[in-house]
């Protein structure tokens, strides 16, 4: 993306609602201000809310608008620090060490095994390089051409405009693992034992997702903005649908919405364990464009049914339900 488009997403709310858009991403205004002030006030971003409503998509269009690269940390119960920030190539250290010891002295007190040109003469050769000490050796083994970086460390050191930073699904790690982020989210910096504190070249743009699973701890909220992502309303969803399928038709777009807000909607929502999501919609979607399906019916619903629900339950209790989520809605 050139240079110009980027400046103008973030000049304003609108520039930046209109350059999401412009990569098939329909964010509210609410979410576009969180998006801006997050942007402009150099501030970590999370968003919880249930799955597939778009949390993930959002920093992929952002790195899209902004022209940076994206960095994602797919977060997991049991996460080690070392899996976020950094880990030591400890294959290259040792075979440095082995080098390092090559090169040491291999002669004695006696000199008479020399060779003509003395102790210098020694110096350099393999088997025979000798100033190196073990805490020169340990300095050595221990500098950044030794580290392996993970996307917090790669977030940091990503020259200017900096990275777009996607810690995902934060609630599905630990809270050891939240009380390291503090100091990452407070002040875009890290510490490494061996190294010393790395400050951000640039602020990266750091967006945190949450499915909600379980609460996060204060001291990480208190360090970002908060976005809670609802479903859409069913013309935000037509827009979504309507620009990610381009090869359905206007009619089939509109029943896919209609029939998706339905099920979200009271009493039917009531029937299932978790309602679709705005993926679910738009992969359905694009099932149906494969099936050439011109217009929705109980048989092709039934048929792919697996693609709206993850849960057999939800399923079966959908079946029922068909003629009256099919039927015109009143008036």
């Amino acid at each position: 993306m050139s240079e110009p488009s980027a400046t103008a997403a973030v000049d304003s709310i609108d520039g930046l609602t209109h350059a999401l858009q412009g990569v098939g991403y329909h964010a509210p205004r609410r979410l576009a201000t969180a998006v801006f002030l997050a942007m402009k006030l150099q501030r970590p971003l999370l968003l919880e809310g249930e799955p597939g409503v778009g949390k993930t998509e959002l920093a992929k269009a952002l790195a899209k608008v902004l022209g940076r690269p994206l960095l994602r940390l797919q977060c997991y119960d049991g996460m080690e620090q070392r899996e976020a920030l950094y880990e030591w190539n400890h294959t290259a250290q040792l075979l440095h060490m082995r080098a390092a010891e090559l090169r040491a002295p291999t002669f004695g007190t006696d000199v008479s095994s020399l060779p003509p040109g003395g102790a210098s003469a020694t110096l350099g050769r393999p088997g025979g390089g000798g100033h190196t000490t073990p805490d020169e050796i340990e300095r050595e083994v221990y500098q950044a051409r030794y580290l392996i970086r993970r996307p917090l460390l790669q977030a940091l050191q990503t020259p200017a405009p900096g990275a777009v930073l996607l810690i995902d699904e934060v609630d599905r790690a630990d809270e050891p693992f939240e009380a390291f982020l503090l100091e990452y989210l407070g002040e875009y910096q890290v510490s490494i034992p061996e190294l010393g504190t790395i400050t951000a070249v640039a602020a990266p743009l750091t967006i945190l997702t949450s499915n909600r699973t379980r609460d996060l701890n204060d001291a990480v909220k208190r360090r970002c903005l908060y976005q809670w992502l609802d479903y859409p309303e069913r013309e935000r969803e037509l827009a979504i649908v309507r620009s990610q399928v381009p090869q359905a038709s206007k009619q089939l777009t509109e029943q896919v919405s209609r029939f998706v807000s339905r099920l979200r909607s009271q009493p039917f929502s009531n029937a299932f364990q978790r309602g679709p999501g705005i993926a679910e919609s738009v992969e359905w979607a694009k099932a149906l464009v494969a099936l050439d399906t011109l217009t929705l019916d109980p048989e092709v619903i039934q048929d792919t049914a697996g693609i709206l629900f993850k849960q057999r339950e939800d399923v079966a209790a959908l079946l029922p339900m068909l003629d009256q989520l099919l039927a015109p809605e009143p008036v």
